[in-house]
């Protein structure tokens, strides 16, 4: 039940993300995951795993967003947009 839970709630708040962001996010917690499972020191291997694994997945999701801005209102709300012309 914990596991069905934790899966919700990431994949609510990852819904919200940018292409950057959710890569960065999965790419993390995919590296940590191996590194820690492949490492001789699980949390060494963890740390370092998802280091570079949140760097690699936020180079591919930013990569994936050509084109596209993110711009804040007034109030404070985030969204996407075409970037402007010669940006």
């Amino acid at each position: 039940m914990k596991k069905i839970l934790t899966i919700l709630v990431l994949t609510t708040v990852l819904g919200a993300c940018s292409q950057t962001e959710k890569g960065a996010a999965v790419g993390g917690l995919g590296g940590a995951a191996i590194g820690a499972a492949v490492a001789g020191n699980p949390v060494q291997g963890a740390v370092v795993g998802g280091a570079v694994g949140a760097v690699a997945g936020a180079l591919i999701g930013h990569a994936s967003e050509s084109g596209q801005c993110r711009y804040r209102d007034r109030h404070g709300r985030v969204y996407v947009d075409r970037c402007p012309s010669g940006y």
